[in-house]
């Protein structure tokens, strides 16, 4: 007696239904996780790193998309070369002093203008006033000397930080360190003649000087001025960059500068590796200026984050400083959609997600097929018991014709119950077990026995 089995298609569906699940899971977790940076700072112990420390805080605070790894180095020479090497995604870079050849701008964190503050009794009114005379500044940097020293020689002197014997010969001028409570006293016995500073303008610390040196006049007149050739000065040094320090932001009465005083300065940049993804850019850099109010509290020099100075696209990504497309977007509001970021995960999907389906739909076919072929078999079996039963006049091989067609019928309705069958093929069947049977028991008559 044969048994056939007749095949069931469960066990494909949960399995295409699963891996569909764990595929949109995949794409899900990729969509939807949060992209780490790592970000450069400098320069140690300056202003940058801690904005930049409280920007990564108040990212992790609210559980965005994107998180800061803050590394802090010693100087931005250092962290322009971080970003260069590839050992960081951000950088605090100052381009007067190094720019990676990588590294497109994302947002201005301060506006650096170099000019001199001097009492009016000096009579210092331009660099060329400088010569012979002695400069005073705060926080000597490097490359703030160096910045320094350009501006000197292009007026043709010579920036000396070493004390002379006698005086200051007139082809040079002194530069002289100096720290902020020793301003007053500096002036009084002759060691400066006046400060020169590379800072933000708007900066307390460049309210204090000022004010120190009116309060040092004796007649509280002061001298500001800055670099008159700017745009000489930016050809022979294009890093830096054209700065105003506006009218009357030192004091309305009487006003201090009495006008808009232009002058060059430069600039701490967050700047992103050119090969960071536009999307992810953006959304860097429209958390820093959402987050802006909020980091001025902890760190009130976030009120100093600007956007870079452009006039068109063109001019942004081709300028000497160039900007990030990214940042671009932000900037013009054209940042990329849900579909666009995710455009390719998304056609991925779809078609693995397409080829899957087609997939089953062939393998639901093609067991489809086989389920009736299965009880096209058992049918035509039915039909073959039928004609032996016919010619059969032994009893013991009647029973086994019996029971086989009560197996082949068992099988045939277990099948019913579990799988979808196509009405025809199954009217067939049941008219062959009822025949198959009728037969049988024809014959059991004939032969003087029946088996209910």
């Amino acid at each position: 007696m044969r048994k056939l089995a007749l095949p069931g298609g469960r066990e494909v569906w949960l399995l295409g239904l699963a891996a569909l699940l764990v595929l949109a899971a995949v794409a899900a977790f990729y969509a939807t996780r949060a992209t780490t940076l790592t970000v450069a700072t400098a320069p140690h112990g300056g202003t940058e790193p801690a904005l930049l420390r409280a920007y990564a805080d108040e990212l992790a605070r609210r559980k965005s998309a994107i998180r800061l790894k803050v590394l802090t180095f010693d100087g931005v020479r250092e962290s322009a070369e971080a970003l260069k090497a590839g050992r960081a995604d951000l950088a605090v870079v100052r381009p007067d002093v190094s720019m990676p050849g990588n590294g497109l701008t994302l947002a201005v964190l301060r506006n650096l203008a170099a000019f001199v503050v001097a009492p009016g009794a000096t009579n210092i009114r331009s660099f060329p006033d400088l010569a012979g005379k002695r400069l005073g500044m705060l926080a000597s940097r490097t490359a703030d000397r160096a910045l320094v020293g350009n501006l000197v020689a292009h007026h043709n002197l010579e920036l000396r930080t070493d004390p002379p014997a006698e005086a200051v010969p007139g082809t040079a001028v002194l530069l002289v360190p100096v720290q902020e409570a020793e301003i007053n006293a500096a002036l009084g016995d002759g060691r400066i003649d006046g400060m020169v500073l590379v800072t933000t303008p708007t900066s307390p610390a460049s309210r204090r000087v000022v004010d120190l040196i009116r309060a040092a006049s004796v007649d509280h007149e002061v001298s500001l001025f800055g670099v008159a050739d700017t745009a000489a000065v930016l050809a022979r040094w294009p890093r830096l960059q054209p700065v105003t320090v506006p009218a009357a932001l030192f004091g309305g009465n009487p006003r201090l500068p009495t006008e808009d005083v232009a002058t060059v300065g430069t600039s701490y940049r967050l700047m992103a590796r050119a090969d960071l993804a536009r999307s992810v850019a953006a959304e860097a850099t429209q958390h820093l200026f959402e987050m802006r109010a909020a980091l001025a509290e902890s760190v009130p020099a976030a009120e100093d984050v600007a956007s870079p100075d452009y006039e068109d696209t063109a001019d942004a990504t081709s300028a000497r400083i160039p900007i990030h497309p990214g940042a671009i977007d932000y900037y013009e509001r054209e940042q990329e959609t849900f579909i666009e970021r995710y455009e390719s995960w998304i056609y991925l999907v779809a078609i693995l997600g397409g080829g899957l389906g087609s997939t089953l739909a062939w393998l639901r076919q093609r067991i489809g097929r086989k389920r009736r072929e299965r009880i096209e078999v058992a049918t035509a079996r039915l039909l073959e018991l039928r004609s032996e039963a016919r010619r059969e006049t032994d009893r013991e091989r009647l029973e086994a014709l019996a029971s086989e067609v009560d197996d082949l019928a068992g099988s045939i309705a277990r099948h019913a119950l579990n799988r979808p069958t196509e009405p025809r093929t199954l009217g067939a069947a049941n008219v062959a077990i009822e025949a198959a049977r009728s037969t049988i028991r024809r014959a059991q008559a004939g032969s003087g026995f029946l088996i209910s």
